[in-house]
């Protein structure tokens, strides 16, 4: 074999070697970045929800996005802060709504278009946040046909777990 040979043999090595461990670096910061995501164990928040889980039936993917929204509540006697806001799915996105009609958002699936940005919502003791959470039936085309069952997962600054879950049935 020619040294120019051994050379470009090495090279093309090296780089997929280096593509592998990225890619597996990659899915390892993707997955701590969503754990509590699906029912991964997390310490509980102390923000509540009336109602985790919101089911929109029978939907058609002619319908477009639907939307939802979540109530929360901080029950103690000391602010919350909401660090991060994610979900299960790129097909899922979520906005915290402020009490004067603004959002933060939109909150997505981690590694799907960058970086998760931080939440960093404040919720005051014994104060109320919306969290509007907008499902795309047509993200995944007609594969997406069929049940669907969705996560948004709030964390805060002390490390408690907020799971909102969304189901649905899609129909063409």
């Amino acid at each position: 074999m020619k040294p120019k040979t051994i050379v470009n043999v090495l090279v093309v090595s090296f780089v997929l070697i280096g593509l592998f461990v990225w890619g597996y670096t990659q899915k390892e910061a993707t997955t701590a970045s969503v754990q509590g995501v699906g029912g991964a164990s997390s310490s509980k928040s102390a923000l509540v929800v009336s109602e985790t889980i919101y089911d929109f039936g029978t939907i058609s993917m002619k319908g477009g996005d639907v939307t939802t929204e979540f109530t929360i509540t901080n029950p103690t006697d000391r602010d919350i802060i909401i660090s991060t806001v994610v979900t299960s799915c790129m097909c899922t996105t979520a906005f915290i709504v402020d009490p004067n009609g603004g959002a933060k958002g939109p909150f997505g699936m981690p590694g799907h278009g960058g970086a998760v940005p931080p939440a960093n919502e404040i919720i005051k003791a014994g104060e109320n946040r919306t969290i509007r959470v907008v499902y795309d039936p047509n993200a995944h085309g007609p594969a997406g046909i069929g049940a669907i069952d969705r996560f948004v997962v709030l964390t805060d600054t002390l490390g408690g777990t907020l799971e909102l879950e969304i189901k649905a049935l899609v129909t063409p």
